[in-house]
């Protein structure tokens, strides 16, 4: 066993987590990151990020309050008849494009020839 640290354990100060966990705990949840990566497409309306992402009602709009208050997500209400709710990413969420593509390239390297876990 190696003597070395894989650097994704707390700290001793505190009992910090290291980036990589802490992001993961901030944005890892599958409705967290399905609307994320639905969002990276652009803005969306509510009925159309509940469709695309298979959410209920109740989870999408408690995920959507989550990635706001987060900071990764805006929203923007029109008040013309009937009143619309659009989603977007803010810059923090946009961010996060190019994880989703590394992301994508590993699971299309790794994952391609794993049955699926939900099968």
């Amino acid at each position: 066993m190696s003597s070395q640290s894989s650097g994704l354990e707390a700290t001793d100060e505190g009992d910090e987590l290291c980036p990589v966990v802490e992001s993961i705990e901030r944005i890892g949840s599958r409705w967290r990151l399905a609307v994320l990566h639905e969002l990276q497409g652009g803005e969306q309306r509510f009925n159309e990020l509940k469709r695309s992402t298979g959410a209920n009602a109740r989870t999408l709009s408690r995920v959507l309050d989550d990635l706001g208050e987060m900071g990764f997500v805006d929203r923007r209400i029109e008040e013309d008849a009937p009143i619309a709710t659009y989603y977007s990413l803010t810059e923090k969420g946009a961010s996060l494009e190019p994880v989703f593509e590394e992301i994508a390239c590993w699971g299309g390297r790794w994952l391609a020839d794993e049955p699926r876990r939900d099968e």
